[in-house]
C-alpha cells in the first residue's frame, strides 16, 4: 500500500501570525495532530503539532500571544505519494515524529500520520477478545 493510500487530503494550514491557541481551536475544531505552516518569508512549508504546542504551554508560554513561527518544525521530512508505508513508517520512526506532509510535484498534497499507517495496516475492527 502507497501512501497515497492512506494519507489525509483534506490539510489543515494556518499562517505563520497565528496564535498557538488559534491553531489549537483550529486543529481541534478538525480533530487533527498537526497543521502545515505557510510561510513564504520563512522558506515555505514546515508543520505545527500538538506536541509542539504542548511544549509550549509546559514552558509556562501564553498561547495567546505565542505565534506559530516560533514553534513550527521548518526542517520537515516529506513524503511523496508513491512511497510505500513501509517506507514513511521508516521515515518517522527514524526522525521521531507521527506525521509526515506528502508532496507531489513540489505541491501540499496531503499529510499522513502513524495512525492513517495503522489504519491501513490493522485488520477490521472484531469484537474485544475477552481477558
Amino acid at each position: 500500500m502507497l501512501v497515497r493510500d492512506a494519507m489525509s487530503t483534506v490539510i489543515l494550514t494556518v499562517g505563520p501570525a497565528h496564535t498557538l491557541r488559534q491553531a489549537a481551536a483550529l486543529m481541534s475544531a478538525r480533530r487533527v495532530g498537526a497543521a502545515v505552516v505557510l510561510d513564504p518569508d520563512a522558506g515555505g512549508v514546515g508543520i505545527l503539532t500538538e506536541r509542539d504546542i504542548l511544549n509550549s504551554v509546559g514552558l509556562g508560554q501564553n498561547p495567546d500571544t505565542e505565534r506559530t513561527h516560533a514553534h513550527t518544525t521548518t526542517d520537515v521530512v516529506f513524503a511523496a505519494p508513491t512511497w510505500t508505508l513501509e517506507q514513511a513508517a521508516r521515515a518517522m520512526t527514524h526522525g521521531g515524529f507521527r506525521h509526515l506532509v506528502v508532496l507531489d510535484r513540489g505541491e501540499v498534497a496531503g499529510i499522513v500520520s502513524v495512525r492513517d499507517i495503522i489504519r491501513c495496516w490493522a485488520p477490521a475492527r472484531e469484537p474485544a477478545a475477552a481477558l
